[in-house]
This record gives structure tokens, C-alpha cells and sequence, in this order.
């Protein structure tokens, strides 16, 4: 009877033990440190020139410029797959007063990836509202889910210009968080009644996060940035 029953947990633990395995996707890295392959324009067929590879970072090359004066145009897309349900970590680094974003859940067709799709704000707090003489609401900081949840300023660690800071997206039917150097910035529910008050505020074009499913976008904001490490996993 002794040795039944070892036998027989033995077999719940390798089973629970298998189906825990397959419930941890692997990794897709988005970027291989070497060329822009999978990468190209948002409702474009080529990647835009100024995004290159550079000492194994992807990187937009460009001139910064202030707030009045920006123009975009030049967001890319990874058109590989798109995802719905995932873990998307990445690195990243900007100049003094640099600006750009992650957006997620992103379809083609429109003006821009800002008009249809949720973002995780990439930005130089500081150094941007200095150079800009102009002062940010928290929902535009780094972190945020840009126009919707304000990142938690009490746990938030953002580096300093031109040093590497590390970001994570989990989105999940039930929750989506926020992370910046190992912190949890913010969660939410998406599609709660809460989110659809945050969604109706004023803030957001008619066809934000219409989207349930799409591609993973980059934001061309007329500032340089450097990315390294991308990658995503199912969930």
C-alpha cells in the first residue's frame, strides 16, 4: 500500500510538473543584436533608414527635438507575429529630455500606433521638462500607461540619462502591469469599468485599445534611443 501510494503521487507531481512546462512558453527574441530582421514601418513595407543597428542595440538615429517641434512618422512594428496575452521584457536607454514608447496590441491602417493602441511610456522625466520648460502629468511619466494609469512614484527607479533601464510588460486577460527596474509600477484591469471611465476621460482618440490582439510597436518621437534584449513570451 506504501509503495502505491508513492507511486501514485509520484505520477500528480511529474504531471503537474509537465503541464507547469507547457505553460511557460518559450522566449521569442524580437531583436537578434545584429540586423532590424522582423522589424519594419508602421503601415509600411520597408524599416524606416534612421532605425539601424549600432555596437548590437537597435537604435534610432536622429537629432532630438523639443516638444513644439516634434513630427514622428517613423514608428516600427515587429510583423513577424502578433500576440495577445504575453511577458515583454526589453532595455532601453535615451539622451537628456529623450522621448518614445512601447505600444502593444497594435493593428496597421491608422495615422499612428498612439491612435488605436495602449503605450508604455519610455521618457527623461527630468531632463525633459527642463529642456522643454514645461512640467509633466504623472500619466505621462516614465512607466505610465500613457493618458491612463499613472506609474507609483513612491517604488519608481528610473536611471539617469544615457544609463540602461530595464522594462517589463505582463498583459493578461485579468491583469496588466507595469514594471521599471524591478518594480511594479502600476496594474490594471483592462476592459473593467474602471478602465472604461480612464478610456472615456478626454485624453484618448475614439479608437484607443479597440484592439484585443496585435503587434508590438516602437515610437519614432523625434529623439534617439537605444534598444537591447527584447523579448517575449506567451502566456
Amino acid at each position: 500500500m506504501k509503495k502505491m501510494t508513492i507511486i501514485f503521487f509520484g505520477m500528480i507531481f511529474l504531471t503537474a510538473s509537465f503541464i507547469s512546462c507547457n505553460n511557460q512558453s518559450e522566449w521569442i527574441y524580437l531583436f537578434d543584436g545584429q540586423t532590424t530582421d522582423g522589424w519594419r514601418a508602421y503601415n509600411g513595407k520597408d524599416i524606416p533608414e534612421k532605425w539601424t543597428v549600432v555596437d548590437g542595440e537597435l537604435t534610432f538615429n536622429t537629432k532630438l527635438k523639443l516638444e513644439k517641434d516634434w513630427s514622428g512618422g517613423a514608428d516600427i512594428i515587429y510583423y513577424k507575429e502578433q500576440f495577445e496575452y504575453f511577458e515583454l521584457r526589453l532595455e532601453w536607454k535615451l539622451p537628456k529630455g529623450g522621448n518614445s514608447g512601447v505600444f502593444y496590441n497594435v493593428q496597421e491602417g491608422y495615422d499612428s500606433p498612439p491612435a488605436i493602441s495602449p503605450e508604455y511610456q519610455l521618457l527623461d522625466d527630468i531632463g525633459w521638462e527642463e529642456i522643454n520648460n514645461a512640467k509633466l502629468k504623472e500619466w505621462q511619466k516614465a512607466g505610465a500607461n500613457y493618458a491612463m494609469h499613472e506609474p507609483d512614484s513612491s517604488k519608481k527607479i528610473l536611471n539617469p540619462a544615457g544609463q540602461w533601464n530595464s522594462s517589463k510588460i505582463i498583459y493578461t486577460k485579468s491583469k496588466v502591469e507595469h514594471w521599471l527596474n524591478g518594480q511594479l509600477l502600476l496594474d490594471f484591469v483592462p476592459y473593467s469599468e474602471e478602465w472604461f471611465l480612464k478610456r472615456n476621460s478626454g485624453n484618448l482618440g475614439p479608437n484607443y485599445a479597440k484592439y484585443k490582439k496585435g503587434f508590438i510597436s516602437l515610437q519614432d518621437h523625434d529623439s534617439p534611443i537605444w534598444f537591447r534584449n527584447i523579448k517575449i513570451r506567451k502566456l
